[in-house]
């Protein structure tokens, strides 16, 4: 009983508390270029991981699908530690290994005791340096990808958001699916899978980043122990220099009446990861809001976009997004509705955005910027959100950027800059758009580039 009110006292620390006792970001760069970086705190468990810079962004044609490949490849065994080898030592731990691939980076991370921090090091070094490439593991996991992507196909708003990539940036690697295709899962040979690890697994495009309650100083010895074979290539050959991936306004569509429903996206090309621009555009979709009529309560949403949908039907679910590259991103909204409510609900979407552009009010700005520290904030649950939000940073912005700098740059955001900032990027643009499905009613394209402006006397 006398502990309860210590306890209360200590959970009711204000906002601007919470954002000045984040703990300050450690980053080391080691004589190979390997950047190593964490956040110290008091939690019983760390996560460690190791973020390089490389994803589908930086495969050809042919070798389109190497990266996911070797992520798969990646946990089944290493020189050091063949076979199950790898993942029963992980699991002897309790620890919680995983990884994924994208455009533009690819990451391995390990949940485990902070005790154990040295050894997830240790296994997280052996998994980049040393994986085995075993010939039978590849046969083996090429199958399991092949059924992987037929699941892929499955998913609707996966394959919609994939030829959106494919026709906003036709022709330039940014077209390319993270998964491959079939043809090259069915293709590619163990020596195209090392080669691809050679090129791209270098130590001054990775960041091994860690959270929760080790030393920074011990996770710095960890990585010098482990990790100075990890090869060292000239400042100028570190990050290949990519071509611009030029944005192209135009259309895919692939009619299935068949299917209930239809997916669609349409989008402008957006800012990049350091763009300013970027925070603009987030509250911009704060105040566009989403919905999901599985979740209810649409009416009673400040989004006039879903109060609409709920009144009038318009679709099923919805939501913005603001997708960012290097150079380079998508800005748009994803929708999914009935075949007869397509033209109804992509008026309402494109005048919303017309709206933004020109009558963006104060008070809603203020309620965008709210829902934008509520999810900043969340990102402090856990180890493994903070250590990604590290590793991602500095990958992006070559540094950690903290929360509180974050909301400044909320803060400072008003009605006219959204006005400005969406003006910029969405009014009088030529959109892309991705449609699958049951979609003859989705207008010509030339009447939807229509939409992208108003005409005022």
């Amino acid at each position: 009983a006398a502990l309860l009110p210590l306890t209360r006292k200590r959970g009711a620390a204000t906002y601007a508390q919470t954002l000045q006792n984040i703990p300050e970001t450690q980053v080391t760069t080691l004589e190979n270029g390997l950047r190593v970086a964490s956040e110290e705190s008091s939690q019983p468990t760390c996560t460690v991981g190791l973020w390089i810079g490389a994803g589908s962004r930086y495969e050809d044609a042919k070798t389109n699908g190497a990266g996911f490949f070797v992520e798969h490849l990646a946990f089944k065994g290493t020189k050091n530690r063949p076979g199950s080898a790898f993942e029963k030592e992980v699991e002897s731990l309790g620890a919680h290994l995983n990884g994924y691939t994208s455009r533009e980076q690819t990451a391995f991370y390990i949940k485990a005791l902070s005790k154990d921090m040295p050894k997830v090091v240790e296994l997280l070094s052996d998994l980049v340096q040393n994986c085995a490439l075993e010939e039978s593991q590849i046969e083996k996991e090429r199958g399991i990808i092949l059924q992987e992507l037929k699941e892929i196909d499955s998913n609707l708003a996966d394959v919609t958001f994939d030829y959106l990539h494919a026709t906003a940036y036709q022709g330039t690697a940014l077209a390319h699916t993270v998964e491959g295709t079939t043809e090259n899962i069915k293709r590619l040979t163990r020596a195209d899978l090392a080669s691809y690890i050679d090129t791209h697994f270098k130590a001054p495009r990775m960041v091994l980043a860690a959270a929760g309650g080790i030393s920074h100083k011990e996770l710095v010895d960890a990585a010098k122990q482990h990790f100075i074979g990890v090869p060292f290539t000239y400042k100028e050959d570190a990050v290949p220099t990519l071509p611009h991936c030029r944005f192209t306004g135009s259309e895919i569509r692939a009619r299935d009446d068949a299917l209930p429903f239809a997916h669609i996206a349409l989008a402008v090309e957006g800012p990049g990861w350091a763009d300013p621009d970027n925070v603009v555009l987030n509250v911009a979709n704060a105040i566009i809001g989403r919905y999901d009529r599985t979740f209810g309560g649409g009416k009673n949403q400040s989004s006039r976009v879903a109060a609409l949908a709920v009144e009038h039907n318009l679709c099923h679910s919805f939501e913005p997004f603001n997708t960012s590259y290097s150079d380079t991103g998508l800005f748009g909204f994803h929708f999914v509705t009935d075949p007869l409510s397509i033209d109804d609900m992509m008026y309402c979407a494109q005048g919303e955005w017309m709206r933004l552009c020109t009558s963006t009010t104060e008070s809603e700005v203020r309620r965008a910027k709210n829902y934008l520290r509520n999810a900043m904030v969340a990102q402090l649950d856990g180890t493994t959100q903070v250590c990604e939000n590290i590793g991602s940073h500095l990958l992006h912005y070559g540094r950690r950027i903290p929360l509180e700098e974050w909301d400044a740059r909320i803060s400072a955001v008003d009605a006219r800059m959204v006005r400005e900032v969406c003006s910029k990027y969405i009014y009088d643009k030529c959109p892309a758009i991705a449609a699958v499905g049951p979609i003859e009613q989705l207008l010509d394209y030339n009447r939807l580039r229509s939409a992208m402006y108003w005409i005022r006397l």
